[in-house]
């Protein structure tokens, strides 16, 4: 049985991976610090991805190696879990012989929409993380992957994710009341006007529409967790993805006028723009993907939109 060393299994991507694994039936080795793992065919072994001891000991006897473990913009703990974290992995590894690494990536390793990108986004595109830890430490994450693979020929594979959605997810980005913080103008969008500020104070909801400096919707791509989970499968254990890099992402990016008209219609909720003239738009260009693994996206905004209309009114999450 080929047994996987699974970092960051309780995390919102981990707990879908799990899944994959099962239906391969394989074993896994998972480091639990916070977040129990469970299942059947689960050992979980508790600590930290800073010890470097422990590390070691999940990965020992593993096949594949899954490094999902990350935190987002915390200053105390983004560089030991997710620069250091990564460093401890590498260096299992690199001792384990094992035949895969997968190391889950993000679009924010590219800036997506804090620079410009005339061109759709490919996986020769200059890392070029936007300003904050997370971005920062994707992009450090990274570079040692490729680093090691370079210097001691370690079996990396990246899948490079764009935003992931599941659940409602996607209602809650298009919600003014979410977003913005009348004590905080500016919060969650652009440059909001006391005329929002007024509507959020009062409690009404919109659905917004982001458009750049030139009052042009912006569009940006995005991507549903069962999306990732499709290229998840076609990489694991994959001696084609071997030695590569993937962006994965929706079939297509969506326009904001677009898409928040379709929820208006369906929601009966106003639309409002929202000026964001320091945002840019960009799309993902997912051609390395589907041509080396296969990878066929199912999940285009009015499907993840319907599906998240279909959760809420179920009452999930």
């Amino acid at each position: 049985m080929t047994t996987v060393a699974m970092f960051g299994a309780g995390g919102k991507i981990g707990r879908h991976a799990l899944r994959v694994l099962a239906e391969r039936g394989m074993a896994v080795r998972a480091l639990s610090h916070r977040t129990p793992v469970r299942g059947d065919h689960v050992l979980s072994i508790a600590g930290s991805i800073t010890n470097l001891e422990i590390v070691k000991e999940v990965v020992r006897g593993a096949d594949i190696v899954v490094q999902m473990a990350t935190t987002k913009e915390d200053p105390d703990t983004y560089f030991d879990v997710s620069v250091r974290g990564t460093f401890n992995v590498l260096e299992a590894c690199r001792e384990a012989g094992i035949r895969q690494l997968i190391l889950l990536g993000g679009d924010a390793a590219f800036g997506i929409w804090f620079y410009p990108q005339p061109i759709p986004i490919d996986e020769n595109h200059p890392l070029a993380a936007y300003p904050g830890y997370y971005a920062f430490s994707k992009v450090m994450e990274e570079v040692m992957a490729q680093q090691y693979a370079i210097q001691y020929g370690l079996p990396v594979t990246i899948l490079r994710s764009s935003w992931v959605f599941e659940g409602t997810d996607l209602l809650h980005h298009f919600s003014l009341l979410r977003n913005v913080d009348p004590a905080e103008k500016g919060h969650g969008f652009g440059d909001v006007s006391e005329e929002i500020l007024n509507l959020v104070r009062a409690g009404q909801e919109r659905i917004p529409i982001l458009v750049d400096g030139n009052g042009v919707p912006l569009h940006r791509h995005i991507v549903h967790v069962d999306d990732v989970m499709q290229a998840f499968g076609l990489m694991l254990d994959n001696p084609a993805a071997v030695g590569q890099s993937f962006n994965i992402a929706a079939p297509a990016p969506f326009n904001y006028r677009v898409a928040a008209e379709y929820l208006s219609g369906k929601m009966g909720i106003p639309t409002v723009e929202i000026p964001c003239p320091g945002y840019h738009s960009f799309e993902i260009n997912i051609t390395r993907a589907r041509t080396m693994l296969g990878y066929a996206p199912e999940n285009d905004f009015f499907r993840m939109a319907d599906r998240a209309l279909a959760a809420a009114a179920e009452g999930r999450e």
